[in-house]
């Protein structure tokens, strides 16, 4: 693959990504001289592999930098992880209530992960006052759009009629969906109701795909569940789980 870098290879995500897993340092500098050229998708991708450390030495500070120049020229992912930074601190101050500011105007523009992210916000009045009812509208929207993470939420909120009537049937449907769609915690949601089915074989096939993409929280909480299911293969795995965990601990 050449490494020259054209203006329509810097807008085609899958080559970017494609560019940077086959030798992330060339990529790294094509990148860089896409930023410094005011190519914007190349100054937001910069952000995001300077935040990441990823073919380019780790540096959070500079990272917010290039996040607030691309979202300064209109780029909605930048801006939302500008609002990222800001609300965990990469690079600078914790500023909850300008994170949810930039993730606000990043979901009116139409993002996903924007009105995911300030739903969390409005979902634990984090930033912004409680409004859960606001939230709930927002994982809906986004989980329409194909946000995994969002379907899995929006499957929670109707399974437990929280601020909605609860819908068992559109529950379940939004954790396949979630679970199809990649998220570890919807493949969970998704093995839970199999299992409550007694779909056993499939259930654990979803159980070993959460268990791979999990991080160390997830699995952590995962674990515990784990060890209460009745069906002993189930309750097998959460030694793997307890072991998964451990090794995400010491990475």
């Amino acid at each position: 693959m050449s490494f020259q870098l054209r203006r329509e290879e810097l807008l085609d995500g899958e080559q970017l990504r494609a560019m940077l897993a086959e030798n992330p340092g060339r990529a790294a500098q094509a990148i860089l001289i896409a930023a410094k050229q005011g190519l914007i998708d190349g100054q937001a991708l910069l952000g995001q592999i300077l935040l990441d450390g990823q073919g380019i030495e780790r540096d959070p500070v500079l990272a917010r930098r290039w996040f607030q120049i691309a979202t300064n020229a209109g780029h909605l992912m930048a801006r939302n992880m500008l609002g990222r930074c800001l609300e965990h601190g990469w690079g600078g101050p914790v500023d909850l209530t300008l994170a949810s500011l930039q993730y606000r105007q990043a979901a009116e523009a139409g993002l996903d992960w924007a009105m995911y992210n300030y739903a969390n916000l409005l979902a634990t009045g984090r930033g912004v006052p409680e409004d859960p009812l606001a939230a709930l509208a927002l994982y809906r929207q986004a989980a329409e759009l194909g946000h995994a993470k969002s379907m899995n939420l929006l499957g929670r909120y109707l399974e437990e009629g929280q601020y909605c009537a609860q819908d068992l049937n559109a529950a379940w449907y939004w954790y396949k969906c979630s679970a199809e769609n990649g998220d570890f915690r919807g493949q969970f949601s998704h093995a839970a109701v199999l299992t409550q089915q007694g779909q056993i074989d499939e259930a654990l096939e979803w159980l070993y795909k959460a268990l791979a993409g999990g991080n160390l929280n997830f699995l952590r909480v995962a674990q515990q569940s784990l060890m209460y299911a009745r069906d002993p293969r189930i309750r097998a795995l959460a030694s793997d789980f307890a072991q998964r965990a451990a090794q995400l601990q010491t990475d």
